[in-house]
């Protein structure tokens, strides 16, 4: 009995490190957001409910990311403006059901500090951004929430619409973009 307590003792006070491969975006704890000026005056708030995506990790260490987001899912509070965001004047979301991210490199800038260049698609058109992304924690979660060890990251950055075939007037050209990421491994 009491090598069995021993072993439980050491088993809690030995953290557990997140291995090498992929884990799964927990969209409970995620969130892509954006907002854009309306008009030039004050800023439109709106997020995307519907999304997912892996992330690449080697230990604690970023290597990829990938981030699928249904276009439909635009929510902005007021269902008159997003079934207008929806149409061909916006994100036509009936012809590209998707804006995507797809790394191609990461290079570590610091610790839990990365440069991540990688292709955006939104409205059908890729163009490559570098972004910065940071690693916003760490916890091994409880059993009572499922269990396994979760990591944080997230990431802000400015994209040009019209680089994307978005010219509506009503919204100013640059869209900031809000991501953050929980991932579970």
């Amino acid at each position: 009995m009491r090598k069995l307590v021993l072993a439980a003792l050491a088993a809690i006070a030995i953290p557990s490190v997140a291995l090498a491969g992929s884990a799964k975006v927990d969209k409970g704890h995620s969130g892509v957001m954006f907002k854009a000026h309306h008009f030039g005056a004050g800023y439109t708030w709106g997020r995307f409910n519907d999304f997912s995506g892996k992330v690449e990790m080697d230990g604690n260490k970023l290597k990829g990311m990938d981030i699928t987001v249904v276009a439909a899912s635009i929510d902005t509070g007021i269902e008159k403006r997003d079934k207008h965001l929806r149409s061909p004047d916006f994100f036509d979301a009936e012809a590209h059901a998707n804006l995507t991210f797809k790394s191609t490199k990461v290079t570590e800038k610091s610790d839990g500090v990365y440069e991540v260049t990688g292709d955006l698609t939104m409205h059908g058109k890729t163009k490559s951004y570098t972004v910065e992304v940071r690693r916003t924690g760490e916890a091994d979660l409880p059993v009572i929430v499922g269990g396994g060890h979760a990591t944080g990251w997230e990431t802000k950055f400015e994209v040009k619409q019209s680089d994307h075939g978005m010219t509506y007037e009503a919204i100013g050209d640059v869209a900031h973009i809000f991501v953050n990421l929980e991932v579970k491994s």
